[in-house]
C-alpha cells in the first residue's frame, strides 16, 4: 500500500529534525520573554522593549524552520541536507507510535509556550482602552494625596496643613508620568477613619501619601509617609523640622522622594515650588482656603487676606489669579455690582499674566471673563486653549473647557470632556454637575438626574444651585412632584425663588406660580434677567420673556453665555424673533459653529 503524502512529509520533517527546532525554539523564546518581562522595570527600559522582542521571535520563527530544512549539523559542520537514504523514511514510517510522535508534541508544546509568550506580552504592553481603564486596577505610577493632619495646638491652622497637601498635589501633578487624584476628591476623605486600601480602591490608585504639619511661629514640622496600598506597606517615612523659609524646598523634597519611590523615569526636569515670601505663601493658603466658604463673608475676607499676600509679594501670580477669580463669583452671583467685579476681575488677572504669561489658571480665568462678560468667544476660546497647552489634566481647567464648548454648542464634546474629569476625579462634584448640565441639554435626563443626585451625595447640605438643576431635570422629564421637592430644598435663596415659579407652574398651580415669579421679579431684577426669561419662556409667555432677554442684554447678565443650548427657552424657538435674538448677540449656530476651539481629551 502507497504510504499518504502526508505522513511521508511528516517523517521527512522529523529526519531533518525540524521539530525538535520547533520545540527548541519556542522553550527558549518562552524563557527569553520571561526574562525580559523582569528586565524591563528593573532596568527601567521603555514598554515597546517587549514588542520588540516578541516581535523579532514571532519573525525569526520561520526562518529558523527553512534553515532546518535545509541544513544540518555534522562533524564536518554545517551543511545542507541530503535526500533521505534508501528505506531511511519507510523505517520512521514503520516505527511505533510511541517513537513517531512525541518529537511532534514536544514541537507543539514549544511552539504553544512561545505563542502563549507573545500573547501574554502584547497583553500586558498593549495600551488599555477607554473600557478597560474603568475597569482594571491602578497603574503603578499613580497615587492620591490625602490631606495632612492639622498637629497643630491652633486648630486655625488646618488651612496650611490643607494647603501644604494641596500644594503637594499640585506639584506632582506637573509630572506626566505619574497619575494623580485631583483634590476634591483626594480631601473628600478628610475627618473619615478609613482604610487606606479603601481608599485607594475607590481612587484607583496604587499609592497614598499622607501626613502631618504642625506649625508654631515661624517654626514647622512636617511628616510625611509613603503607602503602597496594593500591598499596605510602607515604602517611605520622613520628618522635617525646619523654619517658614524652607517650607518650598520640604515640598521639592517630598515630590523627589516620591519620584525615586516609585522608580519614574522623568522625560524632562523634576517640577520645583517657585519660592515666595513664607509669610506670603501663608497668607495665600489662608485667603485660598476661606474663600471655598463660598460666602459672602468668606470672599470678602478671601479678598483680603489676597491683598496682605500681594503687598508682601507683589509678583505673586497665584494670589492674583485668586483675587480675580473671587471677583467674578461675587459679580456672577450679585454679591458685587457686575461691572465693577469684572473690571476687577480683569485688572487681576491681567496682572498675573504680566508676572507670568504662561501661568495656566490665568489664562482659564480670562477665558471665563471674555465669554461671560465680554462677549468675546474668539478671546475666551485662545485662552482656554493655552491654558490646556500649559496644563492639559488640570480638572479645573478642563471643566472650564467643558462649560465653553456647551455654551457654543458642542455638547459631544462637553460631554466627553467631563467624563474624562469624572473618571479622574470620581468623588469630586463639580464635574459631574457639569457633567449633569450637558446631560440636560441633549436630552439625556435620566442620566442628568443621577448625576446630580450623585452630586448631592457628595456635598453635604446638598450645595449651591444642584437641586435646582435635579429640579429643572425632573421638570423636563415629567416628574412634576420630585421637581417641586427638589426646587424647594436648594439651599441657595436666590436659585429657589427662580425654581419655584416653574415647579407651580408645571403642577397647575398658577396662583402660587404667579406669587412666587413676582417675588423673584422684586427681589432679584437685575441679577437674574436671563433666568426670569426662562422662566417665561417656560410659563408660555413668549413675549414678556424677550422683554427680560432683552433687558439680560443690558444688564450684560453672564447667563447669556449658555442661552444657545438651555432647554427652558424651548418654548419660544419657533417663535421668528428667537434666531434673530441670537444673532444680535453673537450666539447664532453659524456664528457659534465659526468660532474655531480645538480642544482634545486627555490620553
Amino acid at each position: 500500500m502507497t504510504t499518504p503524502g502526508y505522513q511521508r512529509f511528516f517523517a521527512e520533517l522529523k529526519r531533518r529534525r525540524v521539530f525538535r527546532v520547533m520545540a527548541v525554539y519556542g522553550i527558549v523564546g518562552f524563557v527569553l520573554l520571561q526574562i525580559v518581562d523582569l528586565a524591563v522595570p528593573a532596568l527601567l527600559l521603555p514598554e515597546w522593549t517587549y514588542r520588540l522582542v516578541a516581535l523579532f521571535l514571532l519573525l525569526g520563527f520561520p526562518v529558523a524552520i527553512v534553515l532546518a530544512w535545509a541544513f544540518e549539523s555534522t562533524p564536518e559542520g554545517i551543511k545542507r541536507t541530503e535526500e533521505a537514504a534508501p528505506g531511511e523514511l519507510g523505517a520512521i514510517l514503520a516505527a511505533p507510535a510511541s517513537q513517531r510522535w512525541p518529537a511532534g508534541v514536544a514541537a507543539l508544546v514549544g511552539v504553544t509556550a512561545l505563542l502563549g509568550g507573545v500573547w501574554y506580552m502584547g497583553r500586558q504592553s498593549a495600551p488599555a482602552s477607554n473600557a478597560d481603564v474603568a475597569t482594571s486596577g491602578p497603574v503603578a505610577a499613580s497615587i492620591a494625596v490625602l490631606p495632612f493632619v492639622n498637629m497643630s495646638d491652633d486648630a486655625s491652622n488646618e488651612y496650611f496643613s490643607d494647603g501644604i497637601s494641596e500644594e503637594l498635589l499640585n506639584l506632582l501633578a506637573k509630572i506626566p508620568e505619574l497619575q494623580v487624584t485631583s483634590r476634591s476628591s483626594a480631601f473628600s476623605y478628610k475627618g473619615q477613619d478609613v482604610k487606606l486600601a479603601d481608599v485607594a480602591r475607590e481612587l484607583n490608585v496604587a499609592h497614598i501619601l499622607e501626613g502631618s504639619v504642625r506649625k508654631s511661629d515661624t517654626q514647622v514640622r512636617i511628616t510625611a509617609q509613603l503607602i503602597d496600598a496594593r500591598s499596605d506597606t510602607h515604602l517611605w517615612s520622613r520628618t522635617w523640622d525646619r523654619t517658614l523659609d524652607d517650607i518650598f524646598a520640604i515640598q521639592d523634597e517630598i515630590a523627589a522622594d516620591v519620584v525615586a519611590q516609585l522608580q519614574i523615569t522623568l522625560l524632562g526636569a523634576a517640577p520645583t515650588v517657585a519660592e515666595i515670601d513664607p509669610e506670603a505663601y501663608a497668607l495665600f493658603l489662608q485667603a485660598r482656603q476661606t474663600g471655598r466658604l463660598f460666602t459672602e463673608e468668606g470672599f470678602e475676607r478671601s479678598n483680603a487676606l489676597y491683598e496682605q499676600a500681594l503687598e508682601i509679594e507683589p509678583e505673586y501670580a497665584a494670589a492674583w489669579t485668586g483675587l480675580s477669580f473671587n471677583n467674578v463669583v461675587l459679580a456672577n452671583v450679585g454679591m458685587r455690582p457686575l461691572d465693577e467685579g469684572y473690571r476687577l476681575a480683569r485688572e487681576a488677572a491681567n496682572r498675573a499674566l504680566a508676572i507670568d504669561p504662561d501661568y495656566a489658571p490665568a489664562h482659564a480665568i480670562f477665558g471665563r471673563i471674555a465669554s461671560n462678560h465680554d462677549n468675546d468667544l474668539a478671546a475666551a476660546a485662545r485662552h482656554i486653549e493655552r491654558a490646556l497647552e500649559l496644563d492639559p489634566t488640570n480638572p479645573e481647567i478642563l471643566d472650564r473647557a467643558s462649560s465653553f464648548s456647551a455654551s457654543l454648542g458642542r455638547l459631544d464634546q462637553s460631554i466627553a470632556l467631563s467624563e474624562y474629569v469624572v473618571a479622574h476625579d470620581p468623588l469630586g462634584p463639580n464635574a459631574r454637575f457639569r457633567l449633569g448640565n450637558s446631560y440636560v441639554r441633549v436630552g439625556r435626563l435620566d442620566e442628568a438626574i443621577e448625576s446630580y443626585r450623585a452630586v448631592l451625595s457628595l456635598i453635604p447640605g446638598g450645595g449651591v444651585i444642584t437641586n435646582f438643576a435635579l429640579g429643572e431635570a425632573l421638570l423636563l422629564d415629567g416628574e412634576l412632584d420630585e421637581a417641586l421637592q427638589a426646587m424647594q430644598q436648594e439651599v441657595d435663596e436666590g436659585w429657589r425663588w427662580i425654581g419655584m415659579p416653574m415647579a407651580y407652574h408645571a403642577l397647575g398651580r398658577a396662583e402660587e406660580s404667579d406669587t412666587a415669579l413676582a417675588e423673584l421679579i422684586d427681589k432679584d431684577e437685575q441679577a437674574a434677567a436671563y433666568n426670569i426669561a426662562y422662566v417665561l419662556a417656560f410659563r408660555g409667555e413668549t413675549d414678556r420673556a424677550f422683554e427680560w432677554l432683552d433687558k439680560a442684554v443690558e444688564y450684560n447678565d453672564p447667563g447669556l453665555s449658555g442661552i444657545s443650548t438651555e432647554p427652558l427657552f424651548a418654548n419660544i424657538h419657533d417663535d421668528p424673533r428667537w434666531l434673530p435674538f441670537l444673532e444680535s448677540i453673537g450666539k447664532s449656530p453659524q456664528q457659534l459653529a465659526a468660532i474655531e476651539f480645538e480642544v482634545r481629551v486627555p490620553q
